[in-house]
């Protein structure tokens, strides 16, 4: 059985068709970008278009399960239009396949979509798992809500579905790694607002690990992709400063600041969320990457071998 996936060529998704090659698994992937459409007895690409519905059918050939990730980028301003444009993309993207499943002959019994641990609470003592019956009354909160419920929605198909609850992923390929190391690399790094806020992080290689492991073994519900040893924003800021061959002599940089600058988005920034990665490693995952010095040096020699 070959993996249908979406949002194949993003930071997530091209570490997932990588380590999917590696075992020779076959991948189709969907885009909206006719040029990037390529096919090979390994690596397929079909156009869709989730705005108008439009979707090729064959892309379904041979695939036993879906792996979701398509969705408009979090990080612009957070304007009303771009606020119902980044809930959109997902769910309708969702609706689509959920509709063409329901439509046609298929041979698909999983999907596993990805999600946010932004549907917490932001909350400094507070350990939050899967169970966790409160969400945040935020607009990333109600993202993570709309999104899994039209994940969830494919259970009335029959098909085992698994929701992916993403931490701050740090990856060479960019990211937010990125856009904390360049100001940490001029000198000008800094923690952010209290720097008390948790860091609930996980190294990309065992965020796509993760992604396997649940479609390897039919794995079922929200599971929080997050290394087992968090850490705080200005453990974070002084671990990456190290890293860099840098010291962080500013003091941090205010909320209030921030939230000028930034509006409502500087929350991604400054909430926290002290999230446990118990069930995945109870079902039997075993993280690659726990320690952060030793993951960010790892990603900094995965930089310079690229380079």
């Amino acid at each position: 059985m070959r993996i249908l996936i979406t949002g194949a060529t993003g930071m997530i998704g091209s570490e997932i068709v990588r380590l999917l090659h590696e075992r020779d698994i076959g991948v189709n992937f969907l885009t909206t970008a006719k040029d990037k459409i390529q096919k090979s007895e390994k690596y397929s690409g079909f156009f869709w278009n989730p705005s108008t519905g439009e979707i090729d059918l064959e892309s379904l050939q041979g695939i036993g399960t879906i792996v979701h990730l398509a969705g408009s980028s979090i990080f612009k301003p957070w304007t009303q239009k771009n606020k119902e444009e980044i809930i959109r993309s997902r769910v309708e993207s969702a609706e689509l396949l959920f509709q063409t499943l329901k439509s046609n002959d298929h041979k698909v019994g999983q999907i596993v979509s990805a999600s946010g641990i932004s549907v917490y609470p932001s909350s400094y003592t507070k350990l939050y798992f899967e169970d966790e019956k409160d969400t945040a009354a935020t607009f990333l909160g109600k993202l993570v809500r709309e999104w899994e419920a039209a994940a969830d929605k494919f259970t009335d198909l029959g098909l085992r579905v698994a929701t992916i609850r993403t931490g701050l992923v740090l990856s060479e390929k960019g990211g937010a790694l990125e856009q904390m190391k360049r100001p940490v690399s001029y000198g000008v790094g800094a923690a952010l607002g209290n720097g008390k806020q948790w860091q609930s992080w996980i190294h990309q290689e065992d965020l796509a690990r993760i992604y396997l492991y649940v479609i390897r073994h039919g794995l079922e519900g929200a599971y929080n992709a997050v290394a087992p040893d968090p850490v705080t924003n200005a453990e974070l800021m002084q671990a990456i400063a190290r890293e860099e061959g840098k010291k962080i002599r500013l003091p941090n940089v205010p909320a209030f600041a921030m939230k000028l600058v930034m509006g409502e988005m500087a929350n991604v920034a400054l909430e926290s969320q002290l999230v446990a990665s118990r069930k995945i490693q109870h079902a039997g995952f075993s993280f690659k990457f726990v320690n952060l010095v030793k993951t960010l040096k790892d990603l900094r020699l995965r930089e310079e071998k690229e380079i």
